[in-house]
């Protein structure tokens, strides 16, 4: 059915929308099956939670989420009602007084979809086609089992993947009953689906059978009516890092926090598989170039990634104390200063500087200036961690000499805990303290989608993502020049680790000597690709899937065309007329300006203008046109 669109200045909203023909949903129902239906353990949530509206909105009422039972979740994210839907009522009814026994209750409804996500749900599947229930079924792998374990066993996974002996190798890692659980529920199910081409490439070797659809994941995109409000959110949350740096480095603040960049990596604590290890060492390699080249720069790195800890570390509350005493020395002062400065312009006097202050105050402020003497360094982890001596993280860091001293123009801090409003150390929620960021960096070694910069791009985030990751090869199939974007594509497939290394760092060092005019055309540019990301567009695959399960498991009802499955590419971004971003003397867009930065009068960037080349360089995913060969040259646009 037919989705509308927020039309946006900023929007791509020339993406098309698919024009075939639609399901008869009141005749249907569709179930969707997972592990992490209203219960978050990983990516797999996000996925369930964020399409949830666009189902809705294309099934209504015959829509419906099976997942476990855990009362704390169901008190927290369920509204109880009873089914609307006579057939599912009789259903639940059997279930409540007969476990889980179901034996002929469908008979007589609307067909049925049953989509399972990952080996858990796979079960039900398996018992599904068993016991030839008239059920049309997809099964969704997000990453394969035996992979994930491959590649935290530090395997050379992808230069060998035709090479594996996946039974034995399932086997030694004891998870053969799992693994034959997600093989058998792969061949069951009608319809085959994973995430992104590079886990596709993936099932066909792990699963033996090569996915019918690639389903990518998407989010749910909120366009502001303010065409910067998001350049204004990311200065205001910036404002609150800076904060937090003040009294993190407190008595070591020797450097320009307006020309402080914030980086940062986030997600579960897999120190290989998310690449922490490759970007510790081109943090070592950053530190080095920053200070040869003297740059005025300084980067601050945050690893946001639990751990297990005891407790905030007692010097980094101190420091936020220290903080927030001297900023209320200072209003202090200011108070008893301004009192004075409005008593003497009321009687028409210039007040003397030397005596609008006393001798209390220099007193109060000295004081203030003693308590931010500190012996040691800064901190480089918020909290007491459990396993000091053997974290990877803090080992390597150790290892590369990154201990926050005063040369070091990178610095690091470690936050072994998800982010909360409710912290007393760092009160941000997570997309507050992603807006606030300048750079993600997410060099993963194995992710099949990587939600992380998918996130930073709807935010206006630049992001760092590899060719190994579900969402870097989406970026490189729809974008011509995806660095232009704001979307760094490190080469972790073809690369050894060494030169990765040097990638990276040469990125980062790169995105430091960018000018804060060119910082925020990047960011104009990154969240204009929002719309790529948006469950409105992604969602047609899912309605694919649906078809085509739909006409395997019913062919006399439904019927398919089999020759024009929909591609997740078959257009291309083009080039920004302007590689690499560069200054302008248009109207500012950020709310804070510095005076500092010298403006290039010949260049300007007109986002209208620079909107309106993307509409018109786009060609819908269905038709399988090309990107026009414009005025950016045929050799940019090929894939």
């Amino acid at each position: 059915m037919p989705l509308s669109r927020s039309l946006s200045m900023t929007s791509l909203n020339g993406l098309p929308q698919w024009e075939d023909e639609d399901l008869p949903v009141e005749d249907l129902l569709l179930f969707e099956v997972s592990w992490e239906v209203t219960n978050k353990v990983g990516g797999i949530y996000t996925v369930i939670q964020t399409k949830a509206k666009i189902t809705v909105d294309e099934w209504g009422e015959n829509f419906f989420m099976v997942g476990p039972y855990y009362d704390h979740n169901v008190k927290t994210q369920v509204e109880l009602c009873e089914p609307p839907n006579p057939a599912i009522k009789k259903a639940m009814d059997a279930l409540r007084s007969n476990g889980c026994q179901l034996t002929d209750q469908f008979q007589g409804t609307p067909s049925i979809i049953a989509h399972f996500h990952e080996w858990q749900a796979g079960a039900g599947l398996i018992l599904c086609r068993s016991r030839k229930l008239p059920l049309a079924t997809i099964f969704t792998t997000h990453a394969t089992l035996l992979g994930r374990y491959l590649c935290a066993g530090n395997a050379d996974f992808y230069n060998n993947l035709d090479k594996f002996n996946v039974d034995k190798e399932a086997g030694e890692r004891q998870i053969y009953h799992r693994y034959c659980m997600e093989r058998a529920a792969v061949h069951c199910a009608h319809v085959f689906t994973t995430v992104s081409q590079i886990t596709a490439i993936e099932a066909d070797h792990m699963l033996k059978r090569k996915p019918d659809v690639v389903t990518p994941n998407g989010l749910n995109v909120k366009k502001f009516s303010a065409m910067h409000e998001f350049q204004n959110l990311h200065s205001t949350n910036k404002v609150r890092l800076q904060e937090f740096v003040r009294g993190h480095f407190y008595g070591h603040l020797d450097f320009n926090l307006e020309k402080t960049l914030f980086f940062f990596i986030a997600g579960r604590y897999e120190f290989m598989n998310k690449g922490a290890d490759i970007f510790l060492e081109s943090l070592s390699r950053l530190n080095f170039l920053l200070r040869v080249h003297k740059r005025d720069v300084t980067v601050v790195v945050f690893f946001i990634m639990p751990a297990k800890t005891n407790n905030f570390n007692v010097e980094t509350l101190k420091g936020q104390a220290i903080r927030k005493q001297l900023w209320d020395t200072a209003h202090s002062v200011k108070e008893k200063f301004g009192k004075k400065l409005y008593d003497a312009l009321l009687k028409g006097e210039i007040p003397d500087m030397n005596k609008i202050l006393d001798r209390d105050d220099f007193t109060i402020m000295k004081r203030a200036i003693y308590g931010t003497q500190r012996q040691s360094l800064p901190p480089v982890t918020t909290h007491n961690m459990l396993d000091d001596s053997t974290d990877p993280i803090l080992s390597n860091i150790r290892r590369i000499g990154l201990f926050n001293s005063r040369t070091d123009r990178v610095k690091v801090i470690f936050h072994p805990e998800f982010l909360s409003s409710t912290s007393p150390l760092l009160p941000m929620d997570y997309e507050e303290f992603v807006r606030g960021c300048h750079l993600g960096v997410f060099p993963s070694y194995y992710e099949p989608w990587g939600y992380t910069p998918g996130e930073c791009t709807v935010m206006g985030i630049p992001s760092v993502t590899t060719n190994l990751s579900g969402f870097g090869c989406f970026m490189q199939e729809h974008v011509a020049d995806p660095a232009a974007y704001g979307i760094y594509i490190l080469d972790r497939r073809f690369r050894s680790a060494d030169e990765s290394c040097n990638q990276l760092t040469q990125f980062m060092f790169g995105f430091c000597q960018q000018s804060r005019r060119q910082r925020v055309i990047q960011r104009n540019r990154t969240e204009r690709l929002s719309d790529l990301l948006d469950w409105r567009y992604l969602g047609r695959y899912y309605m694919h899937a649906r078809h085509l399960t739909l006409s395997r498991a019913f062919p006399d009802k439904f019927k398919m065309d089999p020759t024009a499955p929909p591609q997740t590419e078959g257009f291309r971004f083009p080039r920004p007329s302007s590689v690499p971003p560069s200054p302008s003397a248009s109207v500012h867009s950020t709310p804070h300006h510095s005076d500092e930065e010298e403006e290039d009068d010949e260049e300007r960037y007109d986002e209208e203008e620079e909107a309106k080349k993307d509409r018109q360089n786009i060609k819908g995913p269905f038709t399988g046109g090309e990107v026009p060969h414009g005025e950016y040259g045929s050799g940019e646009l090929q894939h």
